[in-house]
């Protein structure tokens, strides 16, 4: 074997991994703060908090006896509150005797004697501040990406190859082979448009210039030209990039993503010759498209062939800013799309409407975390977001051991007066602890056989 030859797998395995680590521990610290805040606010002492597991590697005790810390084992962390037996908050009958034997008043100080109100507030804050994190995050990024101006306004021209190109930056788009361009926030507009718009590789463009009226050239609005690359699909398994051109498949030219949209739907998965301008070379690709399962606006899920490649236009639109109200309701509706996708692709799941495959475990996550990174900053600040968003629902999730599960603890402790006992928080954390292995494994089958 060439060893030689490993040290690029090597490296992209290590950057993989280090993109996991930070993505994971930057949403766990978010997590536990939000138990640990709330916790404070709420008159419950924390002893421990923790990024990590296992041994420590740093540690500091600060003015309130908390002891901040970070683990070797970066995969997790946790608050360890006053009178807990561990990191998972589990109930030691010795410890509670001991605290309340130093000071009765210390009792009110930990999770176990605390008001059910403080106790309900400080689990549930851990997904809250996830959720509130994604919307900062998303909101953020609306904020400084700014919206498209009106009319459609050249900001920056793609490179695009052998193609008649006579629009400028700054030219205000107002017509497109005759056809006006439609009002952007009349729902169905834009695709009505693109429709009516006759599929040639070269159009009339009215617009205006220095405050004139002209009529330029310029290729099809919605080239070939790739944007953005899925993780974990097939075109980014061949290495296609962001910029590319695809110019022919299986030796048909074509200059419209949707002719490319045809070929590719229409392979019933066989194997495709790609032509792709890179710049200025020209390159071969192969690659057989997957089955995937698509949300659709309307709710449920249609499944298609795809390759795993986003378009858009031939031109960067000019943006303008957005305010910090609209960004930040922008984050929210982000936010909820990406709770309700996710709610909706499980109960799918579940009833068999689409394939497990869907579901992701750590390995799927950390390539995924690696091919975001690689593809820019903003897009893995992106994801980090959507991955907090993940992780605040699922421990919402109703399992004992989870978040979700403490909270309908303490729903029938508000119902009967009195906690379950002992004996029956055993049993179901036993469940649940059993539930989310079950999971895992799972998770991780997809992510090795699927």
């Amino acid at each position: 074997m060439d060893v030689i030859s490993l040290i690029p797998q090597f490296g992209n395995l290590l950057y993989t991994i280090v993109a996991f680590v930070i993505a994971l521990s930057v949403i766990v610290a978010v997590h536990e703060y939000g138990h640990y805040i709330v916790g404070r606010w709420s008159g419950i002492h924390a002893e421990v908090f923790s990024i990590g597991f296992g041994p420590i590697l740093w540690s500091r005790v600060d003015k309130r006896g908390t002891r901040w810390q970070i683990a070797a084992l970066p995969f997790g962390g946790y608050v360890k509150f006053l009178g807990d037996a561990n990191a998972a908050s589990g109930k030691d009958e010795a410890a509670m005797n001991e605290i309340v034997e130093q000071s009765p008043e210390n009792l009110r100080r930990t999770m176990h004697g605390a008001p059910l109100w403080a106790r309900a507030a400080t689990v549930a804050a851990g997904p809250v501040f996830n959720f509130v994190m994604s919307i900062l995050v998303f909101g953020m990024i609306f904020l400084t990406q700014g919206v498209t101006k009106e009319p459609l306004t050249v900001g920056a021209l793609h490179p695009l190859p052998g193609t008649v190109q006579e629009l400028q930056d700054g030219d205000e788009i107002i017509a497109i082979a005759g056809i006006p361009l439609p009002d952007s926030e009349v729902e169905g507009a834009w695709s009505e448009f693109t429709d009516a718009l006759p599929v040639e590789p070269v159009l009339d463009y009215t617009i205006i210039r220095d405050g004139q009226t002209l009529d330029v050239s310029a290729p099809w609005l919605f080239p070939p030209l790739i944007q953005q690359v899925a993780p974990r699909s097939a075109a980014m398994d061949i290495d296609l990039k962001q910029g590319d051109v695809i110019t022919s498949v299986n030796g048909d030219p074509i200059f419209a993503f949707e002719q490319l949209k045809e070929h590719v739907e229409g392979s019933d998965g066989k194997v495709l010759l790609l032509n792709v301008w890179r710049d200025g070379a020209d390159l071969e690709f192969a690659l057989a498209p997957r089955r995937t399962d698509e949300p659709q606006p309307e709710g449920g899920f249609v499944t298609h062939w795809r390759i795993g490649i986003v378009g858009g236009m031939m031109i960067e639109p000019a943006t303008e800013a957005a305010g910090l109200w609209d960004s930040l309701a922008g984050g929210a509706r982000q936010t909820v799309r990406i709770i309700d996708g996710s709610l909706s692709g499980i109960w799918h799941m579940i009833t068999g409407a689409i394939s497990t495959c869907n579901m992701s475990g750590p390995i799927g996550i950390a390539e995924t975390s690696g091919a975001m990174a690689s593809q820019g900053a903003q897009s893995f600040i992106f994801f980090i977001a959507v991955l907090s968003t993940a992780v605040g629902l699922l421990n919402l999730f109703p399992i004992p051991a989870l978040d979700g599960g403490h909270l309908v603890f303490y729903a029938y402790e508000a119902v009967t007066g009195k906690p379950p006992s002992d004996g029956a928080l055993k049993v179901l954390m036993g469940v649940g602890i059993s539930l989310i292995l079950g999971l895992m494994i799972f998770s991780v089958s997809n992510d090795l056989f699927c």
